[in-house]
């Protein structure tokens, strides 16, 4: 068995070590005997790289992030019925957001802390190392002490931020602190200076309890009954979600679905909210066009919308290096970029069909004459194929209600299109007469389409389409009239604008009347719904057609369905003509009613359903090509997205003013965009190297985003390694012990892309979730899976191998002890915060956020200055 014999000189140890080869980078030598000069040169050296390398982290860890989020927005489909029975199609993904942010996105991350501890077991064969574990414990240091401190301050004045999902909270913080006493009590209580299989398993297990009991927590399995978690959930959007007081009606459809599955019920509060944001942008922008106003309304719900922790590092990510982190820049790149594909096979056959067929048929294919009319002219067009042909086409009458000879002349012939000849026409007679006659009608057909040339008749080239029957009606003009509506039910969408419902005139159309007619209230309301009329048309003489005009109010409704009536009463004729004769009488048809049925819109149902699948924010961090990826790498774009910061941040904040400051924000927009500073130049050449090399990463659209993320890994792990040696070899040079470096430069380095995230994420989000929230989680993950995984296998190496895994307590532990006290207070202060005191974790009196973050930056230098001074034997606590 195994022995290790332990000294104070061994467990604390004042001097560096000497410079070992690190897993990837040889040593600088010489060693001994180096100028001051050259040991200055050295270290600079090691900082520039340290600092390139975190660069190249950042911009791959762009990549990575967006790979998460392509995947964790996954969505699929499921019908549901509502309480009337409908049923319906939401979205839901497939990824719970609980579940989501403990893996894929707390190892999005974490990856470089997680996979530089992972890389020193394997890069030591299996033996213990002070900057895996060093960096891990700086990091959440830092994330909790540092970026919270910092997000406490930047929320704009008079504005706090809350955590939406508290339970989540409250677990991961317990797990959060729960992993670093742990890591204490198997490095120096259960068995001191050694982890054993079963401590190092137990350890990594944690991770997937962490997982399922945030789960749990969040989907409310287990805690109360059910009417307890309905009651809670409406007291929890009520209190914090500030919804709209007045629900939708597919909303209050869908409450009982919604209280069985909060995917659904957040899929219904989404829609509900763009809806509201198009009648907001209509009623800004009231003269622009529905592509128009579907643009404005999906930059503005991609603003306004939650967002995950990987969009805000990304954008922060973005921001830093030069790329664009502007919303409505990003739509319209990928706009061009669909457009500026080829037209699909199909509409390629299509073009090249009718390119070259030849149609013939007729335009129009209705007529409409009086009997008196004496003839009528119908046309005839020609339509692509090859038009310096000579084409023959015959036509003929054809009886209906109308008998040849006695209502019209039987008329045949053919028809002769001369080369560019595109429209010909032919005559009708019509036969009139001075009896009454209901009206009637005949046809007239198109056939044997052929070309001149002997007679050459060529089915492939040349051919009569459709509609090759042209219909003649012949309207009898020695009777008032009769007069009705064309349907019984008529069916309209309520944005239409004005109504109008056509009243024909059949049987006759001799004298002048008036037909009296009103609207009648359904489930729609005139005045409300609908202008609400009592009113007269007026037929003049041989007139056949008119139309009832009604203004419709256009609520924006995503679903709607209310109907009205409108009733003719009977005509009342002013020509003598007209009434001498009894029969002559003009008079009511049997459809002298109709029903108005009034549907939503569904051009905005149609915005509203594609808002749906293309405001996820995948849309915007996403790529589908590596030629978009590449035109990315390239561009230099100015860090033009400060004003959307700000406009989300005020976004909520309404008052009868606004209407001028949103006039003056739109002209903005559409003004000449910001031209990229000098500043922005240069960050864009420092990183191009990294840009254009991560451009050949697999673009997110590729296997759904596993493709980039299993390649942006694998590139992670030899950056992360890189840095490991480097940040070991710059210790060691200026005398750093690899504990006092891991937990101020490496975990300085590896937390700076999360400190920026977060802050867009603390100025951008209503919620505090993913700028605080989210540090927790992490910080647990770290533990579990980044010293839980490498030390399990270290242990099991050593398990098979007759010995045991040595872990030395020393400044880890030490530095946990201090990490551990310190996050109670921080979690505190957090809680206090929370009260009505103040009123969020975030934000809140100047006063009090100033003083927050500068109690949250003393702790983490306090942490940083003891951790230092135990790592170099000013304290003995942890001498065995």
């Amino acid at each position: 068995m195994y022995n290790l014999t332990l000294n104070s000189s061994q467990v604390c140890d004042t001097s560096a070590s000497y410079c070992k080869p690190g897993v990837l980078l040889p040593v600088w030598n010489p060693q001994e005997d180096v100028f001051i000069g050259d040991t200055i040169a050295r270290a600079c050296v090691y900082v520039l790289g340290l600092a390139y390398m975190f660069l190249g982290v950042s911009i791959i860890a762009d990549r990575f992030m967006a790979a998460i989020e392509v995947i964790t927005s996954q969505e699929r489909e499921i019908k549901v019925t509502d309480s009337e029975g409908n049923k319906q199609t939401v979205m839901v993904r497939y990824w719970n957001e609980t579940v989501s942010n403990l893996t894929l996105m707390a190892l999005g991350s974490s990856a470089p802390e997680i996979l530089l501890s992972i890389i020193e077991i394997f890069g030591n064969k299996f033996e213990a190392g002070d900057l895996g574990p060093n960096t891990i414990v700086g990091s959440a240091a830092f994330n909790l002490f540092v970026i919270i401190g910092y997000c406490i301050s930047v929320v704009p004045n008079g504005e706090i931020r809350r955590i939406k999902h508290l339970r989540v909270f409250f677990v991961t913080a317990t797990w959060s602190i729960f992993a670093y006493i742990w890591l204490y009590i198997i490095i120096a209580v259960i068995s001191p200076n050694y982890v054993d299989v079963w401590e190092a398993t137990l350890t990594f297990l944690f991770f997937p309890i962490t997982v399922l009991t945030a789960y749990i927590v969040d989907k409310k399995i287990f805690i109360g009954s059910f009417l307890q978690r309905r009651i809670k959930s409406t007291k929890v959007v009520r209190d914090e979600e500030a919804q709209n007081a007045e629900p939708l009606k597919v909303v209050e459809n869908m409450e009982a679905v919604d209280a069985a599955n909060p995917d659904i019920k957040n899929f219904e509060e989404h829609r509900k909210e763009y809806i509201n944001i198009l009648k907001e942008m209509r009623q800004k922008h009231p003269d622009i066009g529905v592509d128009e106003l579907q643009k404005l309304a999906e930059v503005e719900i991609l603003k306004r919308g939650p967002k995950s922790r990987a969009y805000y590092r990304i954008q922060a990510t973005r921001k830093l290096i030069g790329g664009t982190s502007n919303v409505r820049k990003k739509l319209e790149v990928k706009d061009r970029l669909a457009n500026s594909k080829s037209k699909s096979n199909l509409e390629s056959l299509i073009d090249n069909e009718a390119n070259t067929v030849t149609s013939v048929f007729f335009e129009p294919a209705h007529y409409t004459c009086f009997e008196s009319v004496g003839s009528i002219e119908l046309y005839v067009t020609r339509q692509g194929g090859d038009l310096n042909n000579t084409i023959l086409v015959d036509y003929k009458t054809e009886n209906g209600s109308a008998e040849a000879n006695s209502d019209y002349e039987y008329t045949e012939g053919t028809l002769i299109f001369y080369p560019n000849e595109t429209r010909k026409h032919f005559v009708v007679k019509i036969i009139d007469d001075d009896v009454y006659e209901e009206d009637e009608h005949f046809y007239v057909r198109l056939s044997n389409a052929r070309y001149q040339e002997n007679e050459l008749v060529d089915t492939d080239t040349l051919s009569v389409t459709n509609p090759d029957l042209a219909t003649v009606m012949i309207l009898d003009d020695d009777h008032g009239g009769v007069f009705m509506f064309t349907e019984a039910k008529m069916e309209i969408i309520e944005n239409v604008g004005v109504l109008r419902v056509k009243v024909i005139r059949t049987s006759g159309a001799r004298g002048k009347v008036k037909v009296p007619y009103k609207t009648m209230d359904g489930s729609a309301v005139g005045g409300r719904d609908f202008e609400k009329k009592n009113d007269v048309l007026t037929f003049y003489n041989n007139e056949v057609e008119k139309y009832i005009e009604i203004d419709i109010v256009d609520d924006e409704d995503y679903q709607k369905n209310e109907n009205f009536f409108i009733r003719l009463s009977d005509p009342i004729p002013e020509m003598e003509e007209a009434s001498h004769n009894e029969a002559g009488r003009p008079r009511l048809g049997d459809q002298n009613k109709i029903e108005i049925q009034i549907k939503e819109s569904k051009v905005i149902k149609g915005i509203v359903d594609k808002l749906l699948t293309k405001s996820n924010a995948a849309v915007l961090v996403g790529t589908s090509s590596w030629r978009e990826q590449f035109i990315e790498a390239f561009q230099v774009n100015a860090d033009d997205d400060a004003d959307d910061d700000d406009d989300d941040a005020n976004g909520n904040e309404e008052d009868n003013d606004g209407e001028k400051s949103d006039e003056n924000q739109a002209d903005k927009e559409e003004s000449e965009p910001k031209k990229p500073s000098l500043s922005d130049y240069l960050i864009h050449f420092v990183s191009l190297f990294w840009k254009v090399l991560f451009a050949f990463v697999p673009p997110t659209e590729i296997w759904g985003g596993w493709a980039c993320f299993v390649v942006s890994i694998i590139i992670i792990g030899i950056l992360t390694a890189v840095i490991g040696d480097l940040a070991s070899h710059f210790g060691c040079t200026v005398g750093l012990k690899d504990s006092v470096t891991a937990i101020s430069f490496v975990a300085l380095g590896t937390s700076l892309p999360d400190t920026f995230a977060s802050k867009v994420a603390a100025i951008q989000d209503r919620y505090a979730d993913s700028s605080v929230g989210n540090v927790t989680g992490s910080n647990a993950v770290n533990v579990f899976l980044g010293i839980g995984l490498a030390w399990m296998c270290a242990s099991i190496y050593h398990y098979f191998n007759g010995t045991r895994f040595v872990v030395i307590p020393g400044s880890l532990a030490f530095s946990v002890t201090m990490f551990c006290s310190f996050a109670f207070i921080a979690i505190s202060i957090m809680m206090f915060r929370r009260s009505k005191f103040i009123g969020g974790e975030l934000g809140g009196p100047a006063s009090w956020r100033y003083f927050s973050s500068f109690v949250f930056i003393c702790l983490w230098l306090a942490y940083v200055i003891l951790s230092s001074l135990d790592s170099y034997c000013v304290f003995d606590f942890f001498k065995f």
